[in-house]
């Protein structure tokens, strides 16, 4: 394994891994506007929620690293305090990307990049009326992490309207993961389509699961079955009784009296159908 001490390398190489390492990682399209009331556009990947009473976003517009300047965006939150953070899909990521170009100070991006400036109501930032989803914020703070290239400058913000596309929108209200098609980025110049992506897992908090090191050591140490499957057979609240085993056995006198790699050959089988009972009643069989 590669072990870096980050004071070891440059600045650069450190963002390169980084970036690669941390990823896929969400999008703030940022809007802000300057005291003059000029509009200003940019992404940023330094992003995410970090509450929801009250709701804040916190987006980190870096310090450059080639020249250890700092970005429009983090000079017009300063000085207006308002930020709207829209929400970026598919439908929308090459006029995003072309927005990332560094035009002079003044340039309007959103016509640079074919984007329709829609007033907010609540903020005098403008919102990105091709995002599915926009976010209007106030500025509640900025947490400077340094003062050289590389460094980073988090914007807090706190939601105070939200606006929600009704083409993204489930039949119960919520919002459906494979309509907004979102879309992040990774290291280089890598993004991902999340809705391509997609799969579930059930979360471990309605029933006590009995954990990996519950499992059989003849399981555990299995040659076949990968952590994954090892995390889904301990998410299980109890095991299959021995009448359910049994009733499996008759069911399924092809698995009597197989060896143990193809038992667990066949459990690992079930596993990708998401089918732990199955694979577990294979691994009980005696």
């Amino acid at each position: 394994m590669l072990s870096i001490n980050p004071k070891e390398i440059s600045t650069g190489e450190l963002h390169g891994y980084l970036l690669g390492a941390i990823a896929p990682r969400p999008i703030a399209f940022a809007s802000t506007i300057d005291a003059e009331g000029n509009p200003n556009l940019s992404p940023f990947s330094f992003f995410n929620v970090f509450g929801s009473n009250p709701p804040i976003l916190v987006f980190s517009p870096a310090r450059r690293v080639r020249d250890n300047t700092i970005k429009d965006t983090l000079e017009n939150a300063l000085e207006t305090k308002e930020v709207v953070i829209n929400v970026v899909n598919y439908a929308i990521v090459q006029q995003m990307s072309l927005s990332s170009t560094e035009y002079a100070k003044g340039v309007n991006e959103f016509e640079k990049a074919g984007f329709t400036m829609l007033p907010s109501d609540e903020i005098k930032p403008f919102r990105v009326a091709e995002s599915p989803v926009q976010f209007e914020c106030k500025v509640k703070d900025v947490i400077f992490t340094g003062d050289e290239g590389g460094a980073g400058n988090l914007i807090v913000c706190e939601v105070v309207k939200i606006h929600i596309s009704e083409d993204v929108l489930a039949d119960d209200g919520s919002i459906d993961q494979h309509k907004i098609d979102l879309v992040a980025r990774a290291g280089g110049n890598y993004y991902t389509r999340a809705r391509e992506g997609f799969f579930e897992i059930p979360k471990p908090v309605s029933t006590l699961g009995i954990g990996v090191d519950a499992i059989p050591l003849e399981i555990r140490n299995s040659k076949i079955l990968t952590g994954n499957n090892l995390g889904m057979l301990g998410n299980v609240d109890q095991l299959p009784t021995l009448d359910a085993v049994n009733n499996f056995r008759k069911d399924h006198p092809e698995f009597i009296g197989i060896e143990i790699t193809k038992k667990h050959t066949f459990a690992k089988q079930y596993l990708s159908k998401n089918d732990v009972e199955s694979a577990w009643k294979v691994l009980l069989l005696k």
